[in-house]
């Protein structure tokens, strides 16, 4: 007797993880893309998501980030930053809400020319998925990082070196670090690279570099 198996596409693999077709929830796609980004990037491609769903994911984040960053400035902020926002913070996270979606779309749009200038094959709207579905995944790292914050601010008193510029600014810089993470993973998938590490490395360079030069420019007075 003879038994035929037939293929089902209730799992597939892709990359280094199985994924669940017949589990599509938030929780299901955010804890997949957390195991393998790059395997997740390539299946919301093969969707070929409107860009309408693109920009869902641009606008959640940026709620999280609304949170993230109102609990590091607002509700609990360490000593130092709080010296080092300006009186009216209401007033920076509203235009910070309002540009970060923009400078995403920018930062899209620019670093989709870039891998394509080292060979990429994805498009303008792939480079979109992988940048937007990168910030939408990271974003729970930056609540994460906004805990961290409250809890520096609440030892501060008991120890003082906690409130030394460069460890008590490191919250607001730290969640930065999945973003990038994600965003690589995501953006190389998307032009068919096999290795994120080389972008994840500039990116990180390059924001170490802005913290430092900020840093410089604060000790002058200029900021």
């Amino acid at each position: 007797m003879t038994v035929h198996m037939e293929t089902t596409d209730t799992n597939f693999k892709a990359g280094y993880g199985t994924y669940r077709q017949s589990d599509t929830s938030f929780i299901t796609r955010i804890t997949d893309a957390w195991k393998d980004m790059p395997a997740s990037t390539r299946r919301l491609i093969a969707e070929r998501p409107s860009e309408a769903r693109l920009l869902f994911f641009v606008l959640l984040s940026d709620l999280i980030f609304f949170l993230s960053f109102s609990v590091k400035t607002v509700v609990s902020p360490t000593a130092i930053a709080q010296s080092a926002l300006p009186n009216d913070v209401a007033l920076l996270l509203v235009v910070a809400l309002m540009v970060r979606t923009g400078s995403i779309y920018a930062f899209s749009l620019v670093l989709g020319l870039i891998l394509r200038a080292f060979g990429g094959t994805g498009t303008l709207k792939d480079t979109r998925a992988g940048v937007f579905w990168g910030s939408f995944v990271s974003a729970p790292f930056e609540v994460m990082a906004a805990v961290l914050a409250v809890s520096l601010a609440s030892m501060e008193n008991a120890i003082p070196f906690l409130s030394g510029e460069t460890l008590s600014l490191a919250p607001l810089w730290l969640g930065l670090l999945p973003y990038i993470w994600f965003v690589s993973a995501g953006a190389t998938s998307a032009h068919g690279f096999k290795r994120f590490y080389p972008l994840f490395a500039a990116l990180s360079l390059l924001c170490i570099v802005g913290m430092f030069w900020a840093l410089y420019l604060r000790a002058n007075g200029v900021i």
